[in-house]
C-alpha cells in the first residue's frame, strides 16, 4: 500500500455503523481473546452508544479512495475522565504512521471535549500500541476497572496541558 493522503474524520452514524462494527470484530479478532467482558456484542449492537458525541467520539481512517483503514474511538467515564478505545488499522495500513495519527487525533477530541484525564488498558503484548502511547506521553496507571486478560496494562494522560508531540503528524496524512 502507497502512503496516500489520508484523512481522520468523524463516524457518521447510522451510515458508518457497519464499517465501525466491522473494524471492532477486526480488532476484537486480531486480540485473540474473548471480550465478553467487556460487553462487547452488546457494544457493536448499541453503536454510537458511548461514543456518540459530545462526551464520546468514534474517528475513521480514510484514505483519499475512499478506503476506511482503521479506527479509534472514545468514551466517558466520569469526573472529567474519558476513555480511548478500538485503535485499530486494517493490515494493509500499518507502518505508516496512522496509528499515532488516529491516537493524536482522540486525544484532541478529548481535550475538546473538556476531558482532564484519558486513560485506556492495552495487552503487553501489543507492543506498537504501547510504543504509540508512550510515545504520546501515557504512563502506567493503577487499573481502573477489573480486566481479567493476563498482561493488562493501563496507562493514563493527563490532558491539563497540549504536547507538541501531540501535533505532528507524518508527512502524507492530513
Amino acid at each position: 500500500m502507497t502512503n496516500s493522503t489520508t484523512t481522520i474524520r468523524p463516524a457518521r452514524f447510522p451510515e458508518d455503523a457497519a464499517t465501525l462494527r466491522e473494524l471492532f470484530r477486526l480488532y476484537a479478532q486480531g486480540l485473540g481473546v474473548d471480550l465478553g467482558f467487556q460487553d462487547f456484542e452488546a457494544e457493536l449492537a448499541g453503536l454510537p452508544g458511548k461514543y456518540a458525541p459530545p462526551e464520546g467520539a468514534a474517528l475513521l481512517a480514510e484514505s483519499a479512495g475512499g478506503m476506511v483503514l482503521g479506527c479509534v474511538a472514545m468514551r466517558p467515564l466520569g469526573n472529567g475522565t474519558c476513555e480511548m478505545k478500538r485503535l485499530f488499522l486494517r493490515p494493509e495500513a500499518r507502518g505508516l504512521g496512522l496509528g499515532r495519527v488516529l491516537a493524536q487525533a482522540i486525544v484532541a477530541a478529548a481535550r475538546a471535549a473538556g476531558y482532564r484525564r484519558m486513560v485506556l488498558d492495552t495487552l503487553a503484548t501489543m507492543t506498537g500500541a504501547l510504543s504509540v502511547y508512550r510515545g504520546l506521553g501515557f504512563a502506567e496507571t493503577a487499573p481502573y476497572y477489573h480486566n481479567p486478560l493476563a498482561g493488562a496494562v493501563f496507562l493514563a494522560l493527563d490532558l491539563a496541558a497540549p504536547s507538541e508531540r501531540d501535533r505532528q503528524p507524518p508527512e502524507g496524512v492530513t
